[in-house]
This record gives C-alpha cells, sequence and structure tokens, in this order.
C-alpha cells in the first residue's frame, strides 16, 4: 500500500515542482535556469537634490514573451535571461536648483540583455529625468523697454512677449488672449468697486485667431507675439528682426499724426478692446503687469458683459476730487499665467493677486533708468525635462521666478547691439544668466 500511495502522489509532485521552478538538471535540460539578481541605482538629473520618493513604479517588459510585469518596490527583483526593456516612474518631492517641487521623474533602460553570463548582482543605473508640470502656456519673456538709436534716441515698435509650451503635450494658440492692466503699480487708489480677487482690469485685449486647432505648439517651443513685425535693422542700426513672429498687434489708428504699420509678414492678433484710439505700445519703463488668458466666450459677449466702471479719490495738494474710469475685467479663472511690472523706487501695489503672481520683476530699480534699454526679463532656467526641452521656474511669484533687466533673447539669437554705440551680443543664455553650452 506504502508504495503504491508513492506512485500516485508522484505525478501531483511532478507537477507541483515543474509549476514551481524551472525544468531539473537532466540529459536533455543539462543546465538549470539561472535568475540574477537585480541592485539599481538612481542617478538624480542636473540640479536635482533633496529627493523624497512618495509612490514608485517599475515595469518591465520581456521582449521575447511579450510580457510585462510590475513592481512597487526597487527590491527583491530578479531577472531570468532574456531580453527586457524597463520603465521607471517615481512621484516625488525634490528641489531644482534649490526651488521645491513636486512631480514625476523617469527613466528608461532599453534592449537589456540578461545571460546565464551576466554578473550576479546586475547593477542596473536608473538616469531620472523630469516629467514637465506646468499645464498651460506660460509667459516666458517681456521685452518692453525697446532700444535706441545710434544717436541714442528711443525707438519704438520692437517690444514683444513670448509665451512658451513648457508642458509635454501639443498645445492649441487659437483663443489666447495677451492683455494689460488697466492700473499702474506706481499709483495706488481705493478702487471702488473692487474686484482684485475677482478679476483683473485690463484695458488692452488683445486675442490669437484661430477655430480651436489652427496654432499648434509643440512642447518645448515658443509663440512670439510683437508689436511691428518687420526687420528693425532697416530703420534702426542697434535694432533686431521681428519679421519672423508668429503675431503682431496691430491697431488702425484714428490718429493721423500717430499711424500703426501693418507688417506684410506676421498675421495681426484679433484686437477685442484697446484704450487708446492711436496705437498700442508697452510701457516701456513696465509700470504695467500682463496676463495670457483663455476666454470662454465670444468678442461679443465679453464686451457686452464684462465691462468694468469704477470710482476713486484723487487727492493733489491737499485737495480731493471724485474721479471714475472705465475699462473691462478679466476674470482671474479664465488667466493662465500672470506677471506683475514695476520698478523699486516707485512701486505701491502689485495689480495681480497673490494666486496669481505673489511679487513683481523689473527692468531698473528707478524711474526712468537710463540703462534699461535693450534688456528684458526673462523666466529662470531650471534645467530639462525627459525629452530635453527647457524647463522654466513657475511659482506664482515673478520676483523669483524672473530674471530682471536681463539681455533680451532675440539680440543673444541675432547677436545685435546691447547698447547705442551698436555693440554686438556675443552671449547666448536660456534665461539671461544660465549660458548655453555649445
Amino acid at each position: 500500500m506504502k508504495r503504491l500511495l508513492y506512485i500516485l502522489l508522484l505525478p501531483a509532485l511532478l507537477v507541483t515542482v515543474t509549476a514551481c521552478r524551472p525544468d531539473p538538471v537532466t540529459p536533455d535540460n543539462p543546465k538549470e535556469q539561472k535568475s540574477i539578481a537585480c541592485l539599481f541605482e538612481r542617478t538624480l538629473p542636473e540640479d536635482v537634490t533633496d529627493l523624497t520618493i512618495q509612490d514608485e513604479l517599475l515595469t518591465i517588459h520581456n521582449t521575447t514573451t511579450g510580457q510585462d510585469v510590475e513592481y512597487k518596490t526597487l527590491e527583491g527583483i530578479k531577472l531570468a535571461p532574456g531580453l527586457y526593456n524597463l520603465n521607471y516612474t517615481t512621484t516625488c518631492r525634490y528641489k531644482l536648483h534649490g526651488v521645491a517641487m513636486e512631480g514625476r521623474l523617469v527613466a528608461q533602460i532599453e534592449n537589456m540583455e540578461v545571460t546565464d553570463q551576466t554578473t550576479d548582482p546586475l547593477k542596473l543605473r536608473l538616469e531620472l529625468r523630469i516629467v514637465p508640470t506646468v499645464q498651460d502656456f506660460v509667459i516666458q519673456e517681456i521685452f518692453f523697454t525697446g532700444t535706441l538709436t545710434p544717436a541714442g534716441k528711443q525707438y519704438h515698435g520692437t517690444s514683444y512677449v513670448v509665451l512658451y509650451n513648457g508642458t509635454d503635450r501639443v498645445l492649441y494658440a487659437d483663443g489666447i488672449a495677451f492683455c494689460e492692466s488697466g492700473f499702474n503699480p506706481a499709483r495706488k487708489f481705493d478702487y471702488k468697486p473692487d474686484i482684485r480677487q475677482e478679476a483683473m482690469a485690463v484695458h488692452a485685449v488683445y486675442v490669437i485667431p484661430g477655430s480651436g486647432k489652427e496654432h499648434p505648439v509643440k512642447p518645448g517651443e515658443r509663440l512670439i507675439l510683437c508689436d511691428i513685425g518687420i526687420d528693425h535693422k532697416v530703420n534702426n542700426p542697434n535694432a533686431f528682426d521681428l519679421s519672423k513672429a508668429n503675431f503682431e498687434w496691430y491697431d488702425e489708428s484714428s490718429s493721423p499724426a500717430h499711424q500703426d504699420f501693418d507688417s506684410p509678414t506676421v498675421p495681426n492678433l484679433d484686437k477685442w478692446y484697446c484704450y487708446t484710439k492711436s496705437f498700442f505700445i508697452l510701457h516701456n519703463r513696465g509700470f504695467a503687469s500682463y496676463a495670457i488668458a483663455r476666454i470662454p466666450i465670444t468678442k461679443e459677449e465679453y464686451l457686452k458683459d464684462y465691462k468694468y466702471d469704477y470710482t476713486y479719490v484723487l487727492t493733489h495738494n491737499g485737495n480731493s476730487y471724485d474721479m471714475s474710469g472705465s475699462c473691462y475685467k478679466l476674470p482671474n479663472d479664465w488667466i493662465i499665467d500672470g506677471v506683475n511690472c514695476s520698478v523699486e523706487a516707485v512701486h505701491q501695489w502689485t495689480i495681480l493677486p497673490e494666486t496669481i503672481d505673489a511679487g513683481y520683476t523689473n527692468c531698473g530699480t528707478v524711474d526712468g533708468q537710463k540703462d534699461r534699454y535693450f534688456h528684458s526679463v526673462r523666466r529662470k532656467y531650471l534645467g530639462k525635462d525627459a525629452e530635453g526641452h527647457v524647463i522654466l521656474q513657475d511659482t506664482n511669484n515673478s520676483f523669483e521666478d524672473f530674471n530682471p533687466m536681463v539681455t533680451a533673447s532675440l539680440i543673444e539669437e541675432q547677436g545685435t547691439a546691447i547698447n547705442a554705440k551698436g555693440t554686438p551680443c556675443t552671449t547666448k543664455t536660456y534665461d539671461g544668466v544660465v549660458p548655453i553650452k555649445q
């Protein structure tokens, strides 16, 4: 009976052993399959420190069998001989150039072959890269100071604004509104009604035309909105070329003595509203705030329903005067990015609420600073993401996020003048400070 029981149990035992381990060593299978332990090392991107992992996922794809296996830890992983692709993602906190960030880091290892001769343990390096966290366009740069002629006179028409796609997907610029504030940071009044926590008072609204998907912008690419889209070097050898900008703000002036110029090469923004009866220019000392927004209604609805009439009291030489004004309001919920600009010596208030911009940036510390020309404000460069695209700092505080009064990017790119003497620019940077390594 004992012998019979042994014979009956043997097939079941063989099935169990076969299911739990590789085939045993036999004449037909002379070598038992080997499993190699994996020892992982995470390598942080440049300028990333203080990594704190919240959760992680490693997906191992066997290219021979087509099977995927997921691990929520890097400990205790073993691989049999084969060809593999590894994809690693961690949700984490870290610091980038000292700035606290929260997001994802990723790494990939492709076509990794494991054989019986592979060293055990197998040391694998996960070279982590940053995944973008922004969700829409940001204002990368504002150039409002203008240039000077060789005679030292102000030259207008070269103002521009750069919008940047720092996401990991294609964005469509159709319908993006570029707006300038109706209030001045160097002149504070008790405006009534006070709408600051719900909307931005704007006196210029220019919108990128399009039906929804006419103007795609790939990750890592930019849009340039400008004043007059021509090669300004023709009129001023110290200026630069804007004939390849994406859009210009153009105004049909009702003043015969002050006419705008319509570029033949750069399409116009759709003008929804502007306070001036001649043509719009950015305040060349930076006494304004700027925003970009996605307006979810038509131009007609906006102009009908979002007019903002306000009152305030002006005090001068001890006398008070009741004043009134009107512009339009841009709901804060529509704003996708905003930047306060000002000058320290005369700054009285920040126009945008803290939830959009808690600080301000500048081109100069005193009003009318003589050396402000040829300079812009540029958002700080933090590094590059997993696809090699530039990451820009965005903490909703322009004092922290922008490099103030640095050489304008188009001046760097085109190697044009940095002063009235015509000295050519010889540097190229990501943000006016961090050099681009050739």
